[in-house]
């Protein structure tokens, strides 16, 4: 009975299985089988029963999976044929498989794109073509990717197409470009193969020719819908755009139809695709888009696949889909009984019947272990479709990876585009320079040439006062000859009287006539006496009307010529307020004030001049002298107060503009009144002194206020500040290293690092500028103890006061610098600082101890010793400061996050609104920058000016003096400098008193 048993167990054990795992095998097998047949080394095109069998199989799946496991492990490499074939598989499968085939081999672009490269890099003629299949792929496969409206076969209604396309002129204008792009990757293929058909001298009868045709044919059921969408589509732009705008489309479609239709008629000749594929036929010229009507012309070209013969296969067992295995037959049963046991008699009925019972009852626990596994079966696809997703979302970490690190190249190359373009600003300021240095020498040749006219009017004048002494000789002569003609007179009169003594004498006897003849001769004698007196007068006041005449037109003819050069002066000066290149000259408020003031004086010797002129016309010497110097001043004043309004805040300096514009027409009204006779005697000079008070008054508002320092008390001073200094650098070392300890036992990992990189680098910096501190007090004190001689060292310092107080405001801009970057630093590390202020503080000392060094070095001897330690100590200095500046940068990229810029799920719509957000963020940000730098320029204007007369200030002391005004005997301005700025390039070293002392106007 147990061998009964135990007999249909062996019966259903060789049973053909048709489990899940079982109908799993031999699918997968049957697809390997079709897959490795179809794409192959053999140099035939592929058959349609293979290329069917792979399509149904991702029909049945739903996907690709399967392919691609096969396809990834065939050797694409080695072989240009078997690459070809893959593509031509690839492409069928993409056209007539499951849509989800599409999403599959988005992830295996990269294998396609590699085998693509791969085979473009050799010289092999399935290798080119290969190339350029993979493109075609990859262009599909992104187009429906895209655009999912679109199937992969192409075949939409035009409804669908207008939905597609949307009512944005924008979308439409994409759409047709991208169509463009896809009809372009079909025509390049189909024209590469044709040329190598051509080439090899290949019929399409042949295996060889057939093998490269053969995809050509899902090549023209791409292309036939492609060309009668994009007819649509221009069809529709031109109904919304201006045809000049759509001439490079309608171009680029017409180059695309002529190439289109030579493919379609030569594919038509050839016998190959004559029974495989029906192909239409274009028309003889492209469509007319710019008549409307000729949408209604236009018919749409259908590709047709004629039916197929059913061909010769082997019988294969292609899909089975069971849900369990049969129910065994009843005759089935009945014969394996009667084959084992025998016929059946009465006597074993009862036995059987309980044989029966225990098969009914296995089969029952058979199927409960069917179900079993069937549920074991479901759980692994589960497991499996779990990994597949964990591989998925490791793809797309990967893919995340990637477009961080392109994000990264692409910040990189901003870089060097940003350092190039700075480095081409950079030649463009020193181009800039050279030009104003050139403009400088014209200036100073100008000046010269100036020099010399004013030279020449001096010799002139000289010349003018030598022809009106000669004048003077001139009339003095003639005064001696009307003396002459007085003593002719008296000669003749004495002749007269000897005349009538004699007649007289001799005429006694005729008394009456002689009374007579005397009276009458009396009478001639007094008419003679009275005509001649009338000459000589009229003579002698037509020369001297002559005279006096001939000298007043010179006189005013010289003044003339002076007040027209006066004139041009003026102009000059006015016109310079406008001048655009005249923004970057620079002057003090000092000198200002000196100017305004040795103006005024100008005037007042014009006026006395103008009253001297007015009451003796003969001698003009001193209006011309007087009106040539208060030219020259009043220019010089005018040129000066816009200088000085450069550095002045908004309103002083608008007000010191127009009063310098107004004495600038007030100046120019009088001179031209000097140059007119009649204007001459109504000029009044006074009316200038007004607008010259005025720049006077504001040259005085602007200048910094100065603290009461006696000179005695300077080396005091000097001794008290670089003290202060080096307990304010021992100072910040002792913090530094108090912040350090705090940031170990604060923090901890990455920011211990970057805390300690930086404030190490600190620490070395604060050392270097001790060490600076330290060598400039000792060439100091030689400097004294080399140019002392019998003085003091207090006279010493009074007598070179300039060159103290500069000493005094360096040390002090050091001292604080100091002190900023410790507190910086300290910020920093409890994070409630930014890391730029420590770079801004790095660049503060650099520039502080840079001032130190020029104010120690201008009176040093340049063999010293000293001198020489100093400037190592220096470079030492920018170097620690280049180093603080460095950690602070890494560390700062080191510590903060940055997000990664992943928009690939965004859609085109939120992709352009982020884009708009982008922009007007942007545009705010340039807004704020830009206000930003002009609340920059006005800070450093008003601290340019504050620090004109005064040293730069520390935390809590409001200045000291630097230099007397420039109005004084000195004509230098002081030290103005702000502790974290080096000396000016328009500014020059006084290398007597080592001040930085700014010349009349800095071009």
């Amino acid at each position: 009975m147990n061998s009964i048993k135990n007999v249909p167990a062996r019966v259903l054990s060789r049973r053909p299985g048709h489990s899940l795992e079982a109908e799993r095998e031999q699918f997968d097998k049957t697809q390997a089988i079709s897959i490795s047949k179809a794409i192959n080394t053999q140099e035939a095109p592929v058959k349609e029963k293979h290329a069917r069998r792979i399509i149904l199989g991702t029909h049945h799946e739903k996907g690709a999976f399967t392919f691609w496991s096969y396809a990834i492990g065939l050797p694409l490499p080695s072989s240009s044929i078997l690459s070809w074939k893959f593509c031509h598989v690839l492409h069928k499968v993409l056209r007539d498989g499951h849509p989800n085939v599409l999403h599959d081999c988005q992830r295996y672009r990269s294998n396609i794109r590699e085998i693509g490269d791969l085979w473009g890099h050799l010289h092999d003629r399935y290798g080119q073509l290969v190339n350029i299949y993979t493109k075609l792929l990859l262009t599909k496969i992104s187009f429906h990717l895209k655009h999912p409206e679109f199937p992969a076969g192409l075949e939409v209604t035009d409804e669908v197409l207008e939905k597609a396309a949307g009512t944005d002129v924008n979308n439409v204008f994409q759409l047709t470009v991208e169509m463009f792009d896809y009809m372009d990757c079909a025509l390049k293929l189909s024209e590469s193969v044709f040329r190598q058909l051509n080439t090899a001298i290949a019929v399409s009868q042949m295996s060889s020719g057939q093998c490269r045709l053969a995809p050509l044919i899902q090549v023209i059921q791409d292309c036939s819908p492609l060309y009668h969408y994009t007819v649509k589509l221009m069809f529709k732009l031109h109904s919304c755009l201006p045809a000049d705008t759509l001439q490079g489309h309608r171009d680029r479609f017409h180059e695309q139809f002529h190439s289109l239709r030579n493919f379609f008629r030569r594919a038509s000749d050839m016998l190959y695709f004559k029974r495989l594929i029906q192909i239409p036929r274009l028309p003889e010229g492209p469509p007319n888009f710019l008549r409307a009507s000729a949408l209604a012309e236009h018919i749409k070209p259908v590709v047709v696949i004629p039916e197929e013969a059913p061909e010769d296969e082997e019988p294969e067992n292609l899909i089975e889909i069971g849900s369990g295995p049969p129910a065994a037959e009843p005759a089935v049963v009945a014969d394996l009984f009667e084959q084992t046991f025998g016929p059946p008699n009465g006597s074993m009925k009862d036995d059987r019947d309980l044989q029966i019972e225990t098969l009914k009852r296995e089969v029952e626990t058979l199927r409960t272990e069917l179900d079993k596994i069937q549920l074991e079966a479901q759980r692994y696809m589960a497991q499996l479709k779990g990994q597949v997703n964990a591989l998925e979302a490791e793809l797309e970490e990967q893919r995340k990876q990637k477009q961080k690190a392109l994000v990264d190249n692409e910040q990189l190359r901003h870089e060097v585009a940003r350092l190039r373009a700075a480095q081409l600003e950079g030649e463009r300021h020193q181009g800039l320079r050279e030009e104003a240095e050139k403009k400088a020498s014209a200036t100073e040749a100008r000046y010269n040439k100036l020099k010399e006219k004013h030279s020449e009017l001096i010799t002139t004048h000289a010349e003018l006062l030598r022809k009106n002494a000669d004048t003077a000789k001139q009339l003095t002569v003639t005064q001696q000859s009307q003396e002459e003609v007085a003593r002719v007179k008296e000669q003749l009169a004495f002749q007269v009287e000897q005349v009538k003594r004699e007649s007289e004498m001799k005429l006694e006897e005729q008394s009456d006539q002689l009374e007579k003849l005397k009276r009458e001769l009396e009478a001639k004698a007094g008419e003679l006496v009275r005509a001649q007196a009338a000459l000589s007068h009229a003579e002698q006041e037509s020369q001297e009307q002559g005279l006096q005449r001939r000298l007043l037109d010179e006189q005013f003819a010289m003044l003339r010529g002076t007040a027209a050069e006066a004139e041009r002066i003026l102009q000059d000066a006015v016109g310079k307020l406008d001048d655009p290149l005249h923004l970057r000259c620079t002057s003090s408020p000092d000198y200002l004030v000196s100017r305004a003031q040795a103006a005024l004086d100008a005037v007042s010797t014009l006026e006395k001049g103008h009253a001297q002129y007015l009451i003796s016309r003969a001698d003009a010497s001193a209006l011309v002298a007087a009106l040539t110097r208060f030219s020259h001043l009043a220019a010089d004043t005018i040129v000066h107060g816009s200088a000085t309004s450069h550095l002045a805040p908004t309103d002083p300096a608008d007000r010191l503009i127009d009063t310098c514009r107004e004495c600038g027409v007030r100046a120019l009204e009088l001179v031209r009144q000097l140059q007119d006779q009649q204007a001459l005697l109504q000029a009044q000079p006074s009316l200038v002194q007004t607008p010259l008070q005025g720049i006077l008054q504001l040259g005085q508002e602007l200048k910094p206020k100065i603290l009461d320092v006696r000179q005695e008390e300077l080396g005091a001073v000097v001794d008290k500040e670089m003290a202060a200094t080096s307990a304010a650098i021992e100072d910040a070392v002792r913090r530094i290293e108090d912040v350090m300890n705090q940031a170990r036992h604060a923090s901890s990992g990455v920011k211990l690092e970057v805390n300690e990189r930086i404030l190490n680098s600190c620490t070395d910096l604060m050392k270097a500028i001790r060490l600076l501190v330290t060598t400039s007090t000792s060439l100091q004190k030689e400097i004294v103890e080399s140019g002392r001689g019998a003085a003091t060292q207090q006279e010493f310092y009074a007598k070179n006061s300039r060159w103290t107080e500069g000493l005094i405001s360096a040390s002090k801009a050091v001292g604080w610098g100091a002190t900023q970057l410790v507190e910086s630093a300290d910020r920093v590390v409890l994070h409630t600082g930014k890391y730029e202020e420590l770079i801004v503080c790095s660049h503060e000392i650099a520039a502080s101890t840079a001032q130190l060094v020029a104010a120690s070095k201008v009176k040093a001897d340049k063999h010293s010793p000293h001198l020489s330690r100093l400037q190592e100590c220096s470079r030492a200095v920018n170097e620690m400061a280049a180093s603080v500046v460095a950690s602070t940068r890494s560390g700062q990229e080191q510590i903060e996050d940055r997000d990664t810029m992943d928009f690939s799920g965004l859609s085109l719509i939120k992709l352009k609104k982020q884009e708009m957000e982008t922009q007007v963020r942007v545009l705010e940000l340039e807004k704020t920058l830009e206000v930003e730098r002009v609340r920059l320029g006005e800070l450093r204007k008003q601290h340019y000016m504050l620090a004109g007369a005064v040293g730069t200030p520390s935390a809590d002391e409001p200045g000291r003096p630097s230099a007397a005004p420039r109005g004084g005997t000195s004509k230098k301005p002081p030290l103005a400098q702000k502790p974290s700025v080096a000396p000016r390039q328009d500014q020059q070293l006084d290398k007597k008193d080592g001040s930085y002392a700014a010349p009349l106007v800095n071009y």
